[in-house]
């Protein structure tokens, strides 16, 4: 698992299922535009700090962020 790869994508993903722009969704978080365009295109470290302002500003608890799409698949299926 590539942990920035998996981090950037979850946000992004997470922000366009909320329709929002990197510059309002930037806003919510109190963070620059361009700085949450660097952590969707996995260019940026985070911080813990930033890690908990992208969770609340998309209403999603901070371990969602790190987990893989295909892991929640596979354990939903397991649940089956």
């Amino acid at each position: 698992m590539e942990i920035l790869r998996v981090f950037g994508d979850n946000v992004r993903k997470y922000r366009l299922e909320r329709r929002l722009s990197q510059e309002v969704f930037a806003d919510k978080c109190g963070l620059h535009r361009t700085y949450i365009s660097a952590v969707e295109r996995h260019k940026r470290s985070i911080s813990l700090n930033n890690i908990q302002k992208i969770a609340d500003a998309l209403e999603v608890e901070s371990y969602q962020l790190f987990v893989e799409p295909d892991m929640v698949v596979s354990a939903s299926r397991k649940a089956e």
